[in-house]
């Protein structure tokens, strides 16, 4: 006797309830960086410090990347692209902040020009947090096109820059990104079974999910926009767009390496993650 439709709607539900929760748990096991420091600018916001906030925060910043590598939650190459980020970050940071486009309001002996070196961390988790998702979602990519979007997120990166002395080209940069990402997917999977999603639509959640991230950073004090001077409120959603443009630095930054798994690194034989146009498909 075949069963019923109320049968296997329901068997249906329960199966999707379950690929989600496991969805979202990768996800915050991905995200174990980005909680931790989280949550110490949150005990730093309300808990009176013997020392400078900032200060604490970096040598948090520190210990956590150590602890992370000495139980191996984080390999050593995974470790060196988390200290990239932060430098590519700080450099951002040092620059952003002279041209008054945000703030910290707080003091520590580790600050400089403004910039206190804690701040690469937050740079540094988007990277963790990539490293571990592509590791636990056993992310592949398909039809990628490497040369051109390292160009582009070279483009988008320094037009952070340069958009404070010539026009902001980050709208041109954005569309010539969906069209070179218009054939390009993510494959991913969750509890056995294969999913895939366009590029362009993963760079848009991230960036969604770090937006909010950004709320809850600069209403507990980790830095604060011009706007938020005098009292706090929800950053501008047009920093979405600039999340999803940052987002794809990162995001080269680790597919290039990816693209020489079994060969330059991991074990010989084993496939890359990252194929580009014209490749075999993994």
């Amino acid at each position: 006797m075949p069963p019923s439709p109320r049968t296997t709607a329901a068997a249906r539900l329960r199966t999707a309830v379950r690929l989600l929760l496991t969805f979202a748990w990768i996800n915050l096991t991905s995200l174990l960086f980005a909680i931790l420091i989280f949550a110490a600018m949150a005990i730093t916001d309300v808990v009176e410090t013997p020392i400078g906030r900032y200060d604490l925060l970096l040598i948090a910043g520190l210990a956590i990347t150590a602890v992370l590598w000495a139980t191996g939650y984080e390999t050593t190459r995974e470790v060196g692209v988390v200290f990239a980020f932060h430098l590519l970050g700080l450099v951002m940071e040092l620059f952003k902040v002279q041209q008054g486009s945000w703030s910290y309001p707080d003091e520590g002996w580790s600050v400089v020009a403004g910039v206190p070196l804690y701040s690469g961390f937050m740079y540094a988790a988007v990277g963790s947090f990539i490293c571990q998702a592509w590791r636990r979602f056993d992310l592949r990519v398909t039809d990628y096109r490497p040369v051109l979007m390292t160009i582009l997120a070279a483009a988008a990166y320094l037009n952070f820059f340069t958009h404070h002395w010539i026009w902001d080209l980050r709208w041109v940069i954005a569309v010539a990104f969906l069209i070179e990402m218009r054939r390009t997917l993510v494959h991913y999977t969750v509890a056995e079974r294969r999913f895939r999603m366009p590029l362009a639509l993963a760079f848009v959640l991230i960036a969604f999910f770090l937006w909010i991230a950004e709320n809850v950073a600069t209403f507990l004090g980790a830095w604060q926009y011009p706007d938020q001077e005098a009292f706090w409120q929800a950053v501008h959603v047009g920093k979405l767009g600039s999340w999803a443009l940052l987002v794809t630095l990162s995001f080269a930054l680790v597919a290039t390496l990816k693209q020489y798994e079994g060969s330059l690194y991991g074990h010989r034989g084993d496939k890359p993650s990252v194929t580009r146009i014209g490749q075999r498909k993994t």
